[in-house]
């Protein structure tokens, strides 16, 4: 490679750069070097770091290279050409990185019971702080190409920037029982917290981290589906009324089950669900009307009647759904993992031995079942 006495690098189109290597490296002490504002050169030598230059102009001698005397017998105030090699590094600060959760956080909502995949998406701001621990520890890994941009140095970070933001937000709407569609006000704050959790981590390598924004905390169209659907229920529900509603959610349930069977099978099947839902609709409409049969006939039918686990309203023997609250009338029961007692479903704890039975969610997000020791998406140790 021809020798040359100027060296400079004028910079990319792109502003995405970090580090520049100069295509040349063969060198004579007298050449030139200019280094723009925005920019450091370093001189490497035989993998030594010789010098680090800040924006300006020189003249290289072996009074601002002192390390080449040694290293390659120059004497003083020779031209003897000698290689080495001359890497700009970019200073500006780069406010424009992209970030993103590629894979979902698997995530009960709180309020809702149902659920959500959560995604999250940003972007983030860096900044070279040291230059010769940016080079010796991450730059000098790397393999060597005429430059680098800051997508390879988001990816050899990408890693640790999504771990924190999965175990932050899933943390937050888990702990602080947060619904997902409320945790939109909170964005400042896990902004906060992740660029305090990485940037230690990212400082190790010569780089600060500038800015660090959670733009939008997001989940599928289908997903939002179900939660629509439990918002539009409540409010016909207050608008109604709990006895109003209950008889139309009947109507609703015994409507279905007529249309999605056929013939003479249908109307049985369908009849055979109604039961229950129309003794507990007819229990409704009468509960509001006079009755004036009273006496022995009314003290029959309260012996006849069950109590709603749920809302503890009196309803026929044969109800399978609660004419007040509309819940089942027999609670499904689930086996605690600790004690073995049976618990109602949905209980937060069992009664006998006070074992959680909220389900946990690794910091992977993967739901992990009662009891569970280990997740069994990544194998991490559950606390």
């Amino acid at each position: 490679m021809a020798i040359i006495d100027v060296v400079k690098f004028d910079g990319l189109k792109s502003r995405d750069w970090i580090v520049y290597k100069h295509p040349s490296d063969q060198l004579v002490l007298g050449t030139q070097l200019t280094v723009k504002e925005g920019q450091v050169a370093i001189f490497m030598k035989d993998g030594k770091i010789a010098d680090i230059f800040e924006p300006g102009r020189y003249t290289l001698t072996t009074d601002n290279l002192p390390i080449l005397r040694g290293l390659v017998n120059i004497p003083f105030g020779g031209t003897t050409p000698f290689p080495a090699e001359v890497y700009f590094l970019n200073t500006l600060t780069k406010l424009d990185i992209p970030w993103g959760t590629a894979d979902p956080m698997q995530i009960i909502d709180p309020k809702f019971k149902v659920k959500l995949r959560v995604r999250a998406f940003g972007q983030m701001g860096m900044k070279l702080s040291n230059y010769k621990t940016f080079y010796s520890e991450l730059i000098g890994a790397m393999p060597q190409s005429e430059a680098v941009n800051y997508e390879k140095i988001y990816d050899f970070y990408r890693s640790l920037i999504i771990q924190k933001v999965k175990v932050i937000i899933s943390g937050m709407i888990i702990n602080d029982q947060i619904s997902a569609l409320e945790i939109q006000p909170r964005l400042e704050e896990i902004s906060d917290k992740v660029r305090e959790k990485i940037t230690e981590e990212i400082a190790k390598y010569g780089l600060d981290v500038t800015t660090f924004y959670v733009q939008s905390i997001s989940f599928p169209d289908e997903d939002f589906a179900k939660v629509n659907k439990i918002l539009e229920d409540q409010a016909a529900f207050d608008i109604m009324g709990d006895k109003n509603y209950v008889m139309k959610r009947s109507f609703d349930v015994y409507q279905d089950a007529a249309r999605n069977e056929s013939g003479v099978s249908g109307a049985m099947a369908a009849g055979g669900m109604g039961i229950g839902l129309g003794a507990g609709m007819m229990h409704s409409m009468q509960s509001q009307m006079p009755n004036p049969m009273m006496g022995m006939q009314g003290q029959a039918q309260v012996s006849q009647t069950a109590k709603c686990p749920s809302c503890g309203a009196e309803n026929p023997m044969s109800s399978k759904f609660c004419s007040t609250c509309g819940k089942p009338m027999v609670v499904k029961k689930i086996t605690c993992p600790g004690c073995g007692a049976q618990v109602d479903e949905g209980s937060k704890f069992c009664n006998e031995c006070g074992m959680s039975l909220v389900p946990k969610v690794c910091e992977c997000g993967a739901e992990l079942p009662l009891g569970s020791k280990f997740c069994n998406n990544c194998g991490k140790k559950v606390d």
